[in-house]
């Protein structure tokens, strides 16, 4: 089997008990094809000798930061440019405390602190450290900036607990590194049409009133369908985002024209996700000339936008799967089931903008699932990223019925 190769993984042993176990996931990997190249703590190899890594990887086990690199460019910098991928395990608490603040002190963490690709922490500690609300909230700094977890297991503990703590089983982690270095293109020849990002309603040619919306949580699905195989509809409000890679990226300012450019291209689209956070009102009239300061008051009267997730739910395809979202404040399952309902929806993205690391210009999401089912689906804390594969993996299951 090859299913790994031509990629190269970094993996980082910490010194936890649980170091044995990333043996199998060195010799796992390099049958499936890939290169590997291990950084140990210097923990670490008190639990296992670099030697062990060394004849498994088939290549130099990296440990001292200062150690003579072997051509001009840093060992930690020349490891971070080739890597596809870093992967943590086991991941101890130490090592979490440092990568979410920035602390860059041994050869794996300022390995860590280089790499531009996906990086993957597998968690293994005492039950006790691991429900530590300072461990809790420093697993959440890294999945604000986009770090993958794998969650430790129940069980036994080496320190003699049981609980939750044990290093996830090798054959998981390294399933887990096969599904983020080849995604499944389970979307290949279908349209997946994505809006994203706030709109602006002009008040006079340099006022608008528009909404907190980042576009992140868009822009994070037109990415993940694109990456799934998907030929990717990208229609987006302004943001200060990067459009991602291999996307029709079409910009809009208005409801109106967001409007327009969904009904012109919703036939051709499978599915549909309508993450923009879209304006429900405009002004009835736009002054042609700046609005001047000095009226004791001003007055202007709104008129509805268009409800572009109920056109669509009026008129979608048979073989057509809709997304909405609605974000609450307040009675978050009730509103949204109406929200589905009332549209025609297929499924509806629930999130309470109210709660920290979920809403507007966060990388973070809390989401529920509610679908035509009636099945309700609440998720935990995620990087958008991942929200984004959630709402696919269950866009594309339905669009398969």
């Amino acid at each position: 089997m090859i299913e790994l190769k031509g990629k190269t993984i970094l993996l980082g042993v910490t010194g936890g008990i649980a170091a044995y176990k990333a043996v199998d996931i060195a010799s796992r990997l390099v049958k499936l094809g890939a290169k590997v190249n291990v950084i140990m703590t210097k923990n670490a190899t008190l639990l296992v000798q670099p030697l062990t890594f060394r004849y498994i990887s088939r290549n130099p086990v990296s440990v001292d930061m200062f150690a003579e690199p072997e051509d001009w460019q840093p060992e930690h910098i020349a490891l971070a440019d080739k890597a596809d991928i870093l992967v943590v395990a086991p991941a101890t608490a130490n090592i979490i405390g440092k990568l979410a603040h920035g602390i860059a002190d041994d050869m794996l963490s300022t390995t860590a602190m280089a790499v531009r690709c996906p990086v993957l922490i597998a968690l293994a500690m005492n039950c006790h450290m691991y429900d530590n609300p300072i461990l809790q909230n420093n697993i959440n700094i890294l999945k604000s900036h986009g770090f993958e977890f794998i969650e430790p297991d129940y069980g036994l503990l080496a320190c003699g607990y049981e609980g939750k703590g044990r290093l996830a089983e090798p054959e998981k982690i390294v399933e887990r590194i096969k599904q983020i270095l080849n995604p499944p293109l389970d979307l290949k020849g279908k349209t997946v049409l994505v809006t994203a990002g706030p709109t602006r309603e002009a008040l006079d040619p340099v006022r608008f009133i528009s909404n907190k919306s980042s576009g992140k949580m868009g822009y994070a699905i037109a990415e993940a369908a694109a990456k799934r195989g998907a030929e990717v509809i990208l229609i987006s409000g302004p943001t200060s985002l990067n459009p991602p890679e291999n996307v029709n990226f079409i910009k809009v300012e208005s409801a109106m024209q967001m409007r327009d450019e969904v009904m012109s291209h919703a036939s051709q689209a499978q599915i549909i996700v309508m993450a923009a956070a879209v304006s429900d009102y405009r002004p009835k009239e736009t002054s042609q000339q700046k609005l001047k300061r000095g009226q004791t008051s001003l007055t202007i009267n709104f008129e509805e936008n268009p409800d572009i997730l109920a056109e669509l739910g009026k008129n979608k395809n048979v073989n057509q799967i809709i997304v909405g979202f609605s974000m609450e404040t307040e009675n978050l399952i009730e509103n949204s089931r109406k929200k589905l309902e009332k549209k025609k929806a297929d499924l509806i993205v629930a999130n309470d903008v109210s709660k920290e690391g979920a809403g507007f210009g966060t990388d973070t999401n809390i989401v529920t699932f509610i679908d035509s089912s009636g099945k309700t689906e609440e998720l935990p804390l995620m990087s958008k990223y991942d929200v984004a594969n959630a709402i696919l993996d269950r866009a594309t299951a339905k669009l398969s019925k």
